[in-house]
This record gives C-alpha cells, structure tokens and sequence, in this order.
C-alpha cells in the first residue's frame, strides 16, 4: 500500500555483521601482485592488502558510525522504492531548501563535512543569509534505500522521485545540487520540475564539446579532451561492465569486501586530487567509511545497475533553470564555460577551481560551501 509516511532512521548495525566482514577480511584469496610498479594494472596488492589489514584490526565502525548518525535520517517511500536520506533544517528562518545528490562510488558519506557549513553558516563563518534546509537522499540501489527489484530506475524517474520527496517535506520552492550521477539527476530536476526547482548547481556538468569550437580550442578546452581520451582508453572499464553485466560483477562484490574496497578505493585514486595518492586527499577512515555503506547493505550489484539504466541516455533536454558550475582540475568530464552557456542557455555561476577532483564536497569541502553559497544567493 502506498504511504507517505517519512519514518526516522539510525544506521545500527548488527555485531553479526561486523564479525563476518572481519572474518571474510581475514580469509581473502588474495592474486599475485601486479607486475608494474605503479596503478596502471589497477589497485596494486600490497595497498589494498594494508587496508584491508586495517579494516579488519583497526578501523572502528562503532565510532565512525555515531558520527554518520549525528544528522537526522529518514526513510519514506517514493514511487514504490523505498529512500533512505539524511534531512537537517537550518536553524535559520528564511533558509533555502536544498537538495544535493550523490553518484558512484560516492554515498551521503560524501557530505558529512558541509552539512553544518551549510545548515548553520553562522556558525561556520559565513552569514545566515547563506542558510539552507540540507536534504541529502541515498540513490535507489545505494546505501540504506531500497534495492529496485524492476527496471526503469533511471536518472530522470530519481528526479521525479526527488521532487515529490522535497513537495512531501514542505518545501515548495527549492535548489538542487549533485556530481557524477547526482549531476545527471539534478540537471533532470531542472528539466523536469522547474515550478518548484528554482535554479541547479553542478560540480560535473554532463555538456558535450561545441563542434563549432573545434578549430579554437583554449588550452583549458584542449585538456578537457585530453582528459576524456584518458577516460576512454584507460579509466572506463568498470563503467562499460557497470552498464552491461551489472549482475555479473554483484557476486563479488557483494561476497568479497576485499574486492568491494577496491573496486571503489582505485576511483578515489583516479579521480581525486590526491598527487598519486587517495590518502593525500582523504583519511582512510573516511575512504572506509564510504565502502562501508555499499558493504554493509551488499550494494554491488544494484548500485551498478543504474550504469546498466541510464549510461546511455544522458539528460540532453533543455534545462528550463538557471545552471551554476563549478569546474575542478582534476574532474573526470570538464567543460569549458563557451560549451556550457550554449548548452545550458541560463548559466547563473561558473567558476573553475585551483584544487580537487570529482567528490567535490568530501575532498574540499570548504571550496565547496562556498561555490553553492556563491551560486544560489541570486536565486533566494
């Protein structure tokens, strides 16, 4: 029966759980090493075994989940899935509501360090006229929401899920804000709910190349083709496997957590800013606490299935709002600002970062406050 009851949620993870991964950690059939002595066979054995070493010895979940349950979540169900997201109202009156969806391999873990900045800029040195209401929902398939047991969970039926979920918590007039596939959601929301969404923000704009532009390219623009070139031949194995045979790769990653952390913990060396290093970039607590949300809920399989339902079909429709960008250097798909205002038609914001990759707000998160600060203030 359909419901639109939003119900609270606490991540409480059962010892049982805890033991069997230490257990699987333990017991991994590891391959040989690589023989390079670098990542370009992949995530090379003797990093993946310490972390695994870690995890299983060191790491302390029981802390590191009381920190992800200090912000309020819920679930409700939308659209027959149910949705797990993290909902904090700014304690400031005339906040704008907010919503900022993330991608693969990321999670809500993603935004544990801007929701205070956000939600409370006063107490973050910034002003209260910057305030938003955060919600942050996991994607179908991720984390704590529901696993699809059908097809058609693409990016734009997540959108129109999206805005029924900020129409459910009062809010009638919002912004949203996403990366990787929270930016093809978030451009969907644009296109699709623009009497309610009042303007998006995006930290990985899906724009194509301006074929009129290809006898002048800028150095930026000639580095942004570089550096899909890379992706194509180099960086996109697990998207072609991700959106071909996601059932087929599920069974082990959902069986091995070895093979879980590194199939994602390899991206975050890829795509982060990180000088050849994830750990540069980020603490390997919080690298651990990102794959524990697709360990923990066995999502190998259902996450990769949105590869497999929406890889082909970006949203390519006129966005019918104002878009802002945020363009960082070390970004998968980059755009130039010429390709994005032929693209997007209204563009409200646009800047191009010194430092970071594609998880923007887990990498730089002060960087971040205050490119969606910037952009929306136009809009409140």
């Amino acid at each position: 029966m359909a419901t639109d009851e939003i119900t609270p949620f606490r991540i409480d993870t059962p010892e049982a759980a805890l033991s069997d991964l230490r257990s699987r950690l333990t017991a991994t059939r590891w391959p040989e090493a690589e023989t390079v002595d670098d990542w370009t066979q992949g995530i090379p054995l003797s990093y993946v075994k310490e972390v695994c070493e870690y995890w299983a010895n060191s790491y302390d979940w029981r802390t590191r989940e009381a920190a992800l349950n200090r912000f309020d979540q819920f679930r409700t169900t939308l659209d027959d899935c149910g949705i797990h997201f993290v909902h904090v109202r700014s304690p400031h009156e005339d906040a704008l509501p907010l919503v900022i969806t993330h991608g693969w391999p990321g999670s809500v873990v993603e935004f544990h360090k801007v929701i205070e900045p956000l939600t409370n800029p006063t107490a973050h040195g910034g002003k209260a006229s910057d305030a938003f209401h955060v919600v942050c929902p996991s994607l179908p398939g991720y984390a704590f929401s529901d696993k699809p047991s059908r097809t058609g969970w693409g990016v734009s039926r997540i959108a129109d899920a999206w805005a029924v979920l900020m129409s459910r918590l009062g809010y009638d007039r919002y912004v949203a804000q996403g990366g990787d596939w929270g930016a093809m959601v978030t451009t969907c929301i644009g296109i699709q709910d623009p009497d309610h969404c009042a303007a998006i923000h995006l930290n990985m704009p899906i724009v194509p190349p301006d074929p009129d532009t290809m006898d002048s390219l800028t150095e930026t623009e000639q580095a942004a083709l570089t550096a899909s070139q890379h992706y194509a031949q180099w960086d996109s194995g697990y998207s072609k496997q991700q959106s071909t045979r996601p059932q087929t790769l599920g069974y082990g990653l959902v069986d091995s957590p070895a093979g879980q952390a590194a199939w994602i913990l390899e991206k975050f060396w890829a795509w982060t800013d990180c000088d050849g290093h994830p750990e540069n970039s980020l603490t390997r607590d919080e690298l651990l606490d990102n794959v524990m949300l697709y360990w923990l809920p066995g999502t190998g399989a259902s996450s990769a299935r949105l590869y497999w339902e929406s890889f082909n079909t970006p949203p390519m429709d006129a966005v019918k709002v104002p878009v802002g960008c945020s363009i960082f250097p070390k970004e998968i798909f980059r755009a130039s600002r010429r390709w994005a205002e032929k693209h997007f038609g209204s563009l409200l914001h646009w800047n191009e970062m010194e430092r970071g990759g594609h998880f923007a707000a887990f990498e730089r998160p002060e960087d971040y406050v205050e490119e969606v600060r910037t952009c929306f203030r136009s809009v409140r």
